[in-house]
């Protein structure tokens, strides 16, 4: 298929004569592509559910949810858990570090079929903007911040200094602003939060010869690299591991040489096709777009001077970061609070920025209104896994595709296993919710054929993180809109670097399986 709408206009008789090219869907349209599919699979695959276990913390017990429905209540003991094949430690449910209900292993039942209509299908995309308010307030929010920065050019003047620092040493940008973002994936599961970091980055990547393919790469793909590779993410290697009932420790030394290991190659990668792209322009898989983006991000005519206002107002926006970071490392901050920082940040430059009420407010708004397409992107996305859930056919995928590689030998097992979760991960794009749901039922399987749970988990993790590459019901569609760069784009880009990182997780599972 073609890719981008190109239509152009030739002058035949004084009359306009359009050609068009086929183009690939924008991202809106990829997700109700999706959709439509998620909606079939609630039609043709049979509903099934597990058991699912919760810690009520009012009364003291675990409430059982049967999957016809029924009810049940069981002490809160490590007794129970072990009746029940859970191998998770029970203070990981009562001290709330497991909130999600578990699957219980051995429990899946065929229930009713409960498949997606026309009305069902219609709701799901509402539904997903009401789930995903607080992801969506934080982007308007945000936008409305950086509205403001950019009409004062706060941001351009910034660019201008920064750029001149960095002259001939360009290449720093990558590495940093690299080692950075994988940092905080692999730490506290940086993901949606760095949706703020492209309108402050584009601009810099440009003014230094490099297109916004390399951006992209710098801040989505490190954020993916630092999660595929957590170390010590409480959402994905916190959870999982409680849910298997082993100490994070396990496996720790492991998790660090794989992400050495995984963070030089995509490093290598990335900086390879920066330095080719500064080279030779022509090189960008984004280059016929190259004109749209510098007049977007690009610095247009003389850098403004860097006055007092732009400098406090970027101190204030700066420092926003700095609060955000630390309250989500220290205090597991969600959206709310994330949200609550750049609210107090917009009303700071309010007064720092020098504009009258009336101006500042019609560029608030006007930032805000920039982000539509990545609020609604994010709430959209949200509709597929709501299909999914209401169709009941999410533990009917993890049911069958637990049974297909049961009883394999260990090596084949752990390779299916890599396979099993990045077809998971398409349908359940949530590290936490993958891990409550899934290493109860997989563990055991692991187990009997030899397998170790810290070995089960680093599939887990491998197969999300590699599918988060490319998974529209993740952030890559919301990561493109912000800059406005098509998804067949970032698929050219990235396939080649998605197969070798398909190859080293499987050896390192092997590695890990023999060792």
């Amino acid at each position: 298929m073609a890719e981008e709408a190109m239509v152009e206009a030739a002058t035949e008789g004084g009359v306009p004569k359009k050609r068009g090219k086929l183009h690939f869907p924008t991202a809106i349209t990829v997700l109700f592509i999706v959709m439509l599919f998620a909606a079939v699979l609630t039609w043709v695959v049979p509903a099934g559910e597990y058991s699912k276990l919760k810690y009520v913390a009012d009364d003291d017990v675990f409430s059982i949810t049967n999957a016809d429905g029924t009810t049940e209540e069981q002490p809160a003991t490590q007794e129970t858990l072990a009746k029940l094949g859970i191998s998770a430690n029970v203070e990981s449910y009562l001290d709330g570090s497991i909130s999600k209900p578990t699957a219980i292993p051995g429990t899946y039942q065929r229930v009713e079929q409960n498949p997606q209509g026309v009305v069902e299908f219609l709701l799901a995309p509402i539904n997903g903007v009401y789930e995903s308010i607080d992801i969506i307030l934080f982007v308007f929010l945000l936008g409305g911040c950086i509205g403001v920065l950019n009409h004062m050019g706060a941001l351009t003047a910034a660019v201008a200094a920064l750029s001149r620092v960095t002259r001939g040493r360009e290449w720093l940008l990558i590495i940093v602003l690299t080692l950075i973002i994988v940092a905080g994936g692999t730490t506290f599961g940086l993901a949606e939060e760095t949706i703020a970091l492209y309108p402050i980055l584009m601009p810099v990547f440009i003014a230094a010869g490099y297109d916004a393919m390399t951006c992209i790469a710098v801040i989505f793909m490190g954020s993916c690299v630092g999660t595929m590779y957590s170390t010590v993410n409480p959402f994905a290697i916190g959870v999982a591991t409680k849910a298997a009932g082993i100490s994070m420790a396990e496996g720790m030394s492991w998790r660090f040489v794989a992400l050495a290991i995984g963070t030089v190659i995509s490093l290598a990668y990335v900086m390879r096709y920066g330095h080719k792209v500064r080279l030779d322009p022509s090189k960008s898989v984004v280059y016929d777009f190259k004109e749209r983006i510098e007049e977007r991000w690009g610095q247009r005519g003389e850098a403004p001077e860097f006055t007092t206002p732009m400098k406090v107002s970027l101190a204030v926006f700066g420092v926003s970061f700095v609060v955000l970071v630390y309250g989500i490392v220290a205090h597991q901050w969600w959206f709310d609070y994330m949200t609550a920082v750049f609210l107090a940040c917009s009303m700071i430059l309010a007064f720092t920025c020098g504009l009258d009420e009336e101006v500042f407010m019609d560029e608030y708004i006007g930032g805000c209104g920039d982000l539509m397409s990545v609020a609604l992107v994010v709430g959209v996305a949200r509709a597929v896994n709501i299909l999914l859930e209401n169709g009941l056919i999410s533990d009917t995928i993890l049911y069958f595709f637990s049974g297909a590689i049961a009883g394999m030998s260990p090596v084949l097992f752990i390779i299916m296993m890599l396979v099993v979760y990045i077809i998971l991960g398409f349908f359940i794009n949530s590290s936490s919710g993958l891990a409550v749901l899934s290493v109860p039922i997989m563990a055991p399987l692991g187990g009997a054929v030899g397998v170790s749970k810290t070995a089960i988990i680093s599939a887990y993790n491998y197969g999300l993180g590699l599918i988060s590459y490319v998974t529209p019901t993740g952030l890559i569609l919301a990561s493109l809109a912000m800059v406005d760069v098509p998804f067949s784009r970032w698929f050219k880009f990235v396939t080649p670097l998605l197969v070798i990182t398909v190859l080293l997780n499987a050896l390192l599972l092997v590695a890990q399986v023999l060792v």
